[in-house]
């Protein structure tokens, strides 16, 4: 039997929708038939939305900081769910300690409180991140949607974005039991795309997650369709790791390796890694894997 399903002529907003996620995600969303508010901060790049080949009539644009509540109350304005995903301006450093990560939190707070206020919210997707899974002392074990980061380990290790993401969503899902909002939460693999560099936050601590075998990429057009399937599919809850492909192959850290390297010094990288050794993998996200195959049936 197919899962019920969510109806389509309804209003979302999806934050920050000047990501490379979030506008491609108000693309799918409206060539689904949805209207949709494209809430994003002052810092957004416009052009990216407005290049959209999408029914324009169906778009709205908000200029929603995740910092200033109000403004979020302004973007959920008679919208039925929110896609949440926090995007650091760009001319914001790389987090460099737990204070900067505090950031995010607020935001969290913010947009889940913004939610809880909001009438017509039926459904919420928040986009969080595999390091809110992969990071303790444990590293043995196999994780899943149960397992959380250890937020002490992350900052005996300074692993700022692990733990950024991994109080953000506690917070998050703290407040939506709290308030009674209906949640779920996609914790994505490392996203490849074009602005993924070996300097990105998410991938600090990239050659312990190899050999752990934990390091998991997502094509960003995967991504799009698990958000789409979970938000449409009622039957959904609680945490879904998300990812199409694991690096736990010598070759296949070589490729990653050169693909994160500028071409002016990719040439300079080894070919090969003498160790041929498979790094067993130690992660699993076959929960999301059954609700997107019933979601195709």
């Amino acid at each position: 039997m197919a899962p019920a399903m969510f109806e389509t002529s309804k209003k979302v907003c999806v934050m920050d929708a000047s990501g490379y996620l979030g506008s491609s995600l108000v693309d799918k969303l409206i060539q689904r038939g949805y209207t949709v508010h494209a809430a994003v901060q002052d810092h957004g790049d416009l052009q990216v939305l407005k290049g959209l080949s999408c029914d324009k009539k169906k778009l709205r644009i908000f200029q929603a900081d995740p910092l200033d509540y109000h403004s979020i109350i302004d973007a959920l304005r008679d919208c039925s769910a929110l896609f949440y995903s926090f995007e650091p301006p760009r001319d914001q450093p790389i987090i460099k300690d737990e204070y900067l990560a505090d950031e995010e939190v607020r935001a969290a707070h913010n947009v889940l409180e913004a939610c809880a206020q909001t009438d017509t919210i039926e459904k919420v997707v928040f986009t969080s991140s595999v390091t809110a899974v992969i990071w303790k002392e444990d590293r043995l074990s196999i994780n899943d949607e149960k397992t959380w980061t250890d937020v002490n380990f992350c900052r005996k290790f300074k692993l700022w974005h692990a733990l950024a993401k991994t109080l953000a969503e506690k917070t998050a899902w703290a407040l939506a039991m709290d308030r009674g909002v209906q949640m779920v939460s996609i914790n994505s693999g490392v996203l490849v795309g074009p602005d993924l560099s070996i300097k990105n936050p998410c991938l600090k601590g990239a050659a312990e997650m190899y050999q752990n075998g934990v390091l998991v990429t997502v094509d960003l057009e995967y991504l799009v369709e698990a958000h789409i399937c979970i938000f449409e599919d009622v039957s959904t809850y609680g945490r879904y790791l998300c990812f199409n492909n694991i690096i736990n192959h010598p070759d296949d850290a070589v490729k990653f390796a050169q693909m994160l390297t500028p071409s002016s010094t990719a040439s300079s990288l080894p070919q090969s890694i003498g160790d041929t050794r498979i790094s067993q993998q130690r992660i699993t996200c076959q929960k999301l894997e059954k609700v997107m195959v019933d979601f195709k049936s």
